[in-house]
């Protein structure tokens, strides 16, 4: 008698542990030696890949760099709702200061940025498409996504490239208090 069996749907494969293996790999080496102290070969020997795998999916380390900066920061997961426009905004930016505060995630940000070029990045973007998000949820209000990148985002982010000491648990409310003065 002859049975059959359905394969197993497989959840990730080999691509999901590359992508991971990668990632824990550029963390450890942006927290030994510094962002720009890394390069393609010494990831991929921490990573047990071969350096084309890295060059095929992430074309060059900057772009690397950019992406293992903003991947925890996933556009997908849900964004505060609070019920105010000004209490969404002011949660959304603890959480991006709370994790930029941690120096592995600012030293690839710093890197990411440093190499971006003329490219926008990811991060840049993904945050610019939350900010409208916002907006468009809460209605005209005479605040615009620009406005929040302008007076939110942006502050945050010189200050994680250029003063980090300077994010503190208030900076998040000081700069959306400063978007509704």
């Amino acid at each position: 008698m002859e049975t059959t069996t359905t394969p197993s749907k497989r959840t990730g494969g080999r691509s999901a542990a590359v992508i991971h293996n990668v990632r824990t790999a550029v963390e450890e080496l942006v927290k030994e030696r510094g962002s720009d102290r890394v390069t393609v070969p010494m990831v991929a020997e921490r990573a047990g890949v071969n350096p084309t795998s890295i060059y095929r999916r992430w074309g060059d380390l900057p772009t690397l760099l950019n992406d293992i900066a903003t991947y925890r920061l996933d556009p997908e997961r849900p964004l505060p709702a609070s019920g105010t426009l000004q209490g969404d905004l002011t949660e959304w930016a603890r959480e991006i200061v709370t994790h930029y505060r941690k120096p592995v995630n600012a030293a690839l940000l710093r890197g990411g940025a440093s190499n971006a070029g003329d490219r926008q990045s990811d991060c840049l973007r993904n945050r610019r498409l939350e900010a409208s998000m916002f907006v468009d949820r809460a209605g005209a209000v005479g605040i615009t996504a620009e406005d929040i990148v302008d007076v939110v985002i942006a502050p945050i982010i010189y200050r994680v490239i250029f003063q980090p000491w300077t994010l503190t648990d208030d900076t998040a409310e000081g700069l959306v208090d400063r978007l509704f003065a």
